[in-house]
């Protein structure tokens, strides 16, 4: 009875696989992972704290517009008044949450997700940030509920959301060989493994681990 050959880096490579498959179903992130969602954490937090400022600190005016509840009517009203009013009132209201729809997807690991699921849970969670704000203002002196600014805040969102996070997470998965080479190397060593395996099942590793079966030599009969 003959043995298969059995190739010397087969038991290296499974090792090898197994322990990389085992660390991507444990969920266990890379240091550059953990290094980006603390990043993306600290830069959201600053975010949303400079926001709070600039929209619930009170004002002192002497005289405050009543709150808007008729969608799009403030936005008119900017376009009407010209340029400057377009500027402030239009662009401010769509750069107030913009960053929020690149730096949440970083602070919550999302990298590798899908980028349409993605985009929609940013984009929704920057619609209730908004809300949240325009609600708040209400009882803040100098400052009225606008319905226009939800829309603008999360038109802002989605923008950034689907426009820049796709460039920078592209970035970021090149840059880093954990994101942009990992899942390839991990299914080419699967690949080799499998063509280097032997193919004659337990029976055949059975007599890999116990070494070939002994031979006696032929002795010959007396006449």
């Amino acid at each position: 009875m003959t043995c298969s050959a059995h190739h010397p880096g087969t038991t290296a490579e499974r090792v090898g696989v197994f322990h990389d498959v085992q660390r991507l179903g444990s969920g266990g992130p890379t240091p550059s992972a953990t290094r980006i969602r603390l990043a993306g954490l600290l830069l959201l937090a600053a975010h949303l704290c400079l926001v709070g400022w600039l929209t619930l600190r009170p004002l002192s005016v002497p005289w405050v517009a009543p709150a808007n509840l008729h969608p799009l009517a403030s936005i008119r009203s900017d376009l009407a008044e010209g340029p400057r009013a377009t500027l402030e009132g239009i662009g401010g209201g769509l750069l107030l949450l913009a960053p929020f729809g690149v730096l949440l997807p970083l602070a919550t690991g999302r990298l590798h997700r899908r980028l349409p699921g993605t985009v929609a849970r940013t984009v929704f969670a920057g619609a209730m940030v908004s809300v949240v704000l325009t609600l708040a203002q209400t009882g803040v002196p100098g400052h009225v509920a606008d319905i226009d600014s939800v829309l603008l805040n999360t038109t802002g969102v989605a923008l950034s959301a689907g426009l820049l996070f796709p460039l920078l997470r592209r970035w970021l998965r090149h840059r880093d060989g954990d994101y942009g080479g990992h899942g390839d190397r991990l299914g080419e060593r699967e690949q080799r493994s499998h063509a280097v395996a032997p193919r004659g099942g337990l029976g055949e590793r059975k007599e890999k681990s116990q070494g070939s079966t002994p031979r006696t030599t032929r002795v010959g009969m007396a006449p």
